[in-house]
Parts: C-alpha cells; structure tokens; sequence
C-alpha cells in the first residue's frame, strides 16, 4: 500500500478539527494541573488522578469526533489487511529505531526514562487500571490530539510541517513536566521521536485514524505485557 493507491485525505470536519485542538492545552495542561491539586490535598492518589484524566479525554472525544472515529473505521474496513500490515511493518520499525536511540541514551550516561517509571510505579500497585489506561485509552485521546488533529489539519497544507509539529508536540507531551525538574530530562525526547515518526506514517498510509490508534495500542499492551510479566 502507497500514497499513490491511496491517498491521504482527513475526514475531520471544521468542528472536529476546533474541537480536537481545543482539547490539547485541557489534555496536555490544565487536567495535569488540576489532578496535581487534587493529588496534592489526598483526594485521589495518582492512579485515580491519572485515570480520571484519561476518562475524561475519551468522554470527550466520543462527544465531539464520534462521527469522525465513524467516518474513519468505515474507510479502514475497506483495506483491513493492508492496515495489519502496515501496523505491524510500523511496529518493527519501532524495534529497530528504539535499539539505535537506546544505545545512543546509553553511551550519553542517561538513566530510566522518569514517564517510564511514573507509569510501572503505578502498575505495580493496580495493574489492572493502569494498563486499560495505557492500552486502550490513551490511544484514543492521544491519536485524536497528536494525529488526527495537529497532523491531519496540518497535513492538508504541508507534509514536511505536519510531520515535525506533531512529532514534536507529541514527543514534548511525554516529557515536559519532568523538564521543569531538571532541563536534562529533555534528552529523553529522543526515545518518542520514533513512535512519532511512526504512528503519523501508520495514519497517513492507513487512511485511517485506527491505522494509527491500533499501532499506539500494540505498543503499549505488548510494553504493558512485558512489565507484568516482570512484576
């Protein structure tokens, strides 16, 4: 499957368009920011703060891009084999660029990736949650955002800044808050440039939005089945 046979096109409405980019700045800021309140005065303890947050997303863009999510499985139900394929060619790609920049992380002396730890704190005390959170959640609200919105408008116009904007935004979002900690923490941008990389690849050449949305949950289910196995 190319370009060529089947060309991009995003089904976002204007509505859907404002509505996905409107969520952003809530998803990215304001709902960290207010489960850290929360977190902050024992309301909820992190598991419950980041599941809300992750709870709340799905709501929202069920509400708002239902008919999007619609419009979109109906185009992959037209090539499913070739969108498996394309998963998985994008999942091995994944491989191989994580074992380059891997190395490179290592030979620059960094440590575990602090998103990374946040999360297996987490699921080894409710695993259950924590991986429905990661696996079929957070790709939902996240392709939404980082694909379907940044990328697909963006990609109407130009390719090249469609590509980098949401490669970056995405990658950024894994690792701003632990920027403000320590600015060092931004070389771990590098490990999510990859999977940036690959999930617009997997959107664009699927055609659909679920291209995208079922290479996010294979990476995190087979991350998340790796982390209990060692717990």
């Amino acid at each position: 499957m190319n370009r060529k046979t089947l060309p991009f096109t995003s089904r976002l409405t204007k509505g859907q368009a404002i509505a996905a980019l409107v969520y952003l700045p809530v998803h990215v800021v304001l709902l960290p920011l207010a489960a850290t309140f929360l977190l902050l005065r024992g309301l909820l303890d992190e598991t419950q703060a980041n599941l809300l947050c992750y709870m709340l997303g799905v709501v929202y863009m069920l509400v708002f891009l239902w008919k999007f999510f619609r419009r979109d499985f109906d185009a992959l139900w037209d090539h499913p084999w070739a969108c498996v394929r394309e998963v998985l060619v994008c999942y091995g790609m994944m491989w191989c660029c994580n074992f380059i920049v891997n190395g490179i992380m290592l030979l620059l002396g960094m440590g575990d990736n602090p998103n990374n730890e946040a999360v297996f704190g987490m699921a080894g005390m409710t695993f259950g949650p924590i991986a429905a959170m990661a696996v079929f959640m957070a790709p939902i609200v996240e392709e939404a955002i980082f694909r379907a919105g940044l990328f697909g408008i963006l990609r109407r116009r130009n390719r090249t800044l469609a590509y980098a904007v949401s490669m970056a935004m995405f990658s950024l979002y894994h690792v701003w808050s632990y920027a403000f900690l320590d600015l060092k923490n931004l070389i771990y941008l590098l490990q999510y440039i990859p999977v940036s990389f690959l999930l617009c690849r997997c959107y664009e050449r699927t055609n659909s939005i679920w291209g995208s949305i079922f290479l996010h949950m294979l990476v995190n289910g087979i991350s998340m089945s790796l982390l209990y196995a060692i717990l």
